[in-house]
């Protein structure tokens, strides 16, 4: 009679604990990651001396050089962005609106702008701009 001798069990790797740890690291980043609100355009801010770094506001307003108006990735016209400014507003009580205007575009669009955000409740407005080299 022949013995068949059975080899040693291989040494095998489990990675079960290692996969939960990931996904529990990832789910961690996911949560913990402040997303940036974008505008939808890029805008040629105009330069300041005076110009201060502040946390991002939560609503984001960008007029660009044609006097096009754009919030959250989508152009809207002037009578609607009282209603946009509340709607987001209503999300982030405690946050501000700034408003990135070119610096080619029309004075009156700015102010018409910043008189629709006030309207709409908004007590902490900023406009952007880039500080001096």
């Amino acid at each position: 009679m022949r013995r068949h001798r059975k080899l040693a069990d291989e040494a095998e790797i489990n990675i079960t604990p290692m996969l939960d740890i990931v996904f529990i690291m990832l789910i961690f980043f996911i949560v913990t990651t402040s997303f940036v609100k974008e505008t939808g355009i890029d805008i040629n801010r105009p330069s300041a001396n005076t110009a201060e770094k502040k946390p991002r506001g939560n609503v984001l307003i960008a007029i660009n050089s044609n006097g096009e108006i754009w919030i959250a990735k989508r152009r809207v016209e002037l009578r609607s962005v009282r209603a946009n400014v509340e709607r987001l507003h209503a999300e982030n009580p405690e946050g501000s609106v700034v408003i990135l205007a070119d610096k080619d575009s029309k004075n009156g669009t700015l102010v018409e702008v910043m008189d629709q955000v006030r309207l709409a409740g908004v007590k902490n407005v900023s406009i952007a701009a880039k500080k001096d080299d």
